[in-house]
């Protein structure tokens, strides 16, 4: 049993020390990419990060090796309410609009100078700014993660692999709501225990809800190195 809470510990732990040091990149980019445009390029990064991730392990990156996705779970969400976010935000044909419409943007802008780096910099480094100022404000009015709701590069992950490694509930299960509250987008997951299964596509394969559940009733489905 004892083992058991020291591994919960630690998966939490190493999760928590990596957003720590992942975070500062998101910042420097955000404070300096408006005169170093190059700097924009660390966007187009995490962007390509999150979508080769989500092949292997769906929603893997916005959960635990997003910068951004740090900076709401380690700066923003202690400052804010855990409101609830709303069903439309969740449902996808909103978010495909929000994806298009961002990405159809983002494509428009470095078609106008395609042959200068400085200027996918600056188109990079403007998408990012413009939607983390979005993401802060639906965080102090809804709730921390509520822009990981339709974040393009979230959606596009939930498409191409939210089916895998899903969450397993066993008969434990309290039905407490402890993996509800510790869970960083809010999911329903003591709701699954008649299936057995998380089948929300949205989960990002963060230990937090196994970590906060006491009866050990929750575990992946696949084996993780």
């Amino acid at each position: 049993m004892e083992t058991v809470a020291q591994e919960k510990y630690q998966a939490v732990s190493h999760r928590r020390n990596l957003q720590w040091a992942l975070m500062p990149i998101m910042l420097v980019t955000l404070s300096l990419g408006w005169k170093y445009p190059l700097l924009g390029f660390t966007v187009a990064g995490a962007m390509l990060t999150g979508v080769v991730g989500a092949f292997y392990k769906g929603r893997y990156v916005c959960g635990n090796l997003c910068p951004r996705g740090a900076f709401f779970d380690r700066l923003v969400a202690p400052l804010t309410r855990r409101g609830v976010i709303p069903g439309f935000m969740r449902q996808m044909p909103f978010r495909l609009g929000v994806l298009s419409t961002l990405m159809g943007f983002m494509g428009w802008r470095i078609a106008l100078n395609p042959s200068d780096l400085q200027h996918w910099g600056m188109v990079f480094w403007t998408m990012c700014a413009v939607t983390t100022a979005i993401g802060v404000g639906l965080a102090f009015t809804l709730h921390p993660r509520a822009w990981c709701a339709i974040c393009p590069m979230g959606t596009m992950q939930n498409l191409i692999g939210g089916h895998k490694d899903r969450l397993q509930i066993s008969h434990n299960c309290r039905e407490c709501g402890r993996c509800e509250n510790a869970c960083p987008m809010s999911l329903p997951i003591a709701r699954h225990k008649e299936t057995g299964t998380l089948t929300d596509r949205d989960c990002l394969k963060c230990p937090e809800c196994i970590a906060s559940c006491p009866s050990n009733a929750l575990q992946w489905s696949e084996k993780r190195s």
